[in-house]
């Protein structure tokens, strides 16, 4: 994730988070930590915050923000599917989410082969998710589901043994340059996302 779009949503969240928070208690002492990127501290102080107000949504997007940044993903997935059954329309949750979750389909020594299909399925639905809320004039939300169209698809083509098989991850690949392709009409001058599209379509071509 970028860093003005980090800041952004942190700023958002401190915020937020202010506009509500007594100015006292684990939940001030937590978003102070977050402030200072001590994330380990915050998941402490917010995680006590939480059993005071288990159902305060700012508590818990702070605390889910904290967890994904400690690269506690588990926690980060349990934390955010809470806030959503909560605050259903947040968007930052889904798109956090669906990091946590990318992360660990790309991390096999986090999650048994067998369960990656799952994940990478998840958090194309997540950022899926996010992009209806937020709109499709979000190049990040947009970066983020090509990308991980583009990881599922070459995580399903080290196991392809039919025919149907290849056209699915053809179709994959296709899904990630339809993203990518929107970027470009938002932000034209992306290299970084010119050279995905270049990769993407030696994939295709490679499996045609």
């Amino acid at each position: 994730m970028n860093y003005s779009k980090q800041v952004f949503l942190l700023l958002f969240m401190f915020t937020s988070a202010t506009a509500v928070f007594a100015q006292s208690g684990y939940d001030k002492l937590g978003m102070q930590a977050m402030m200072k990127g001590d994330f380990k501290s915050a998941v402490k102080q917010l995680e006590k915050a939480g059993v005071k107000s288990p159902n305060n949504t700012n508590v818990l997007k702070m605390l889910g923000y904290s967890y994904y940044q400690c690269g506690d993903y588990d926690n980060a997935i349990s934390t955010y599917t809470k806030l959503i059954s909560l605050k259903p329309t947040d968007y930052s949750a889904y798109y956090y989410r669906g990091k946590a979750r990318q992360n660990i389909a790309n991390d096999p020594k986090e999650s048994l082969n067998t369960m990656r299909d799952n994940f990478y399925l998840s958090a194309i639905k997540d950022f899926s998710k996010a992009i209806e809320i937020n709109g499709e004039e979000d190049a990040q939300l947009l970066q983020n589901r090509g990308i991980a169209y583009k990881d599922y698809a070459i995580f399903k083509s080290f196991k392809i043994k039919k025919k149907a098989e290849k056209t699915a991850c053809i179709t994959l690949f296709n899904s990630a340059l339809s993203d990518f392709q929107k970027i470009l009409v938002i932000q034209p001058q992306r290299k970084d996302i010119i050279s995905l599209m270049d990769y993407v379509k030696a994939q295709v071509t490679s499996l045609k």
